[in-house]
């Protein structure tokens, strides 16, 4: 099997990289600078940039599942979000693990009113592209990962990967950890249990 990781350069998509790495599968590092992903045995490294679906697409040709933790850093355009969903969507690869936030879009009753607040009020601008980029991942057939506020620390032994429907609705969404995250949707890129769905991490 053959992974595809958008965003590979930044904090969770290094993660992704290094665990799909750990479980003996061929990986594809997507980035805008691709010399920053360190090699390692096994990986191939492909400049593209969301902003040019035909790079996007040229990027996954071979691959059997997208990974992505592309986030939204200082000095990108907007809707780079949205913009790489819709790359994403439209490049012909077969399978796709998005990774989202907790309280945006379909998890926003999950989440609770306080939640829901402070996003309105801190990601502001960020939000709508969110909710966008999961509706295309959605639509595609993809598995949107809604993830709390993401934390350095180890990989949570007993996390789980839960459908909102049973996933706990809380005042505020817990920590979870980068390393989680990406153990986790490696796990979905593997197995594909969620096809379509937006899930969630517990980490307890």
């Amino acid at each position: 099997m053959r992974i595809a990781v958008l965003g590979a350069t930044g904090a969770t998509g290094t993660l992704l990289v290094t665990a799909a790495l750990d479980q003996g599968l061929a990986v594809t590092a997507i980035a805008r600078q691709p010399g920053r992903v360190p090699a390692r045995p096994g990986l191939t490294t492909v400049a593209a940039d969301v902003h040019d679906p035909e790079s996007i697409a040229r990027a996954v040709a071979g691959s059997d599942v997208l990974l992505s933790g592309l986030g939204v850093v200082k000095g990108n355009p907007p809707g780079v979000l949205t913009a790489g969903a819709q790359a994403v969507a439209a490049s012909g690869v077969p399978r796709v693990v998005w990774l989202g936030a907790v309280g945006t879009g379909l998890s926003a009753d999950v989440a609770g009113p306080l939640t829901r607040t402070l996003l309105s009020v801190f990601l502001r601008d960020e939000v709508p592209d969110k909710v966008a980029a999961d509706a295309t991942i959605i639509a595609a057939g993809g598995t949107v990962f809604h993830a709390g506020m993401l934390t350095d620390g180890p990989l949570a032994p007993g996390r789980r990967t839960l459908t909102l429907d049973r996933t706990p609705r809380r005042f505020f969404p817990g920590r979870v950890s980068r390393a989680t995250v990406a153990a986790a949707m490696v796990e979905e890129a593997v197995r594909g249990q969620f096809p379509g769905q937006t899930v969630t991490i517990s980490s307890t």
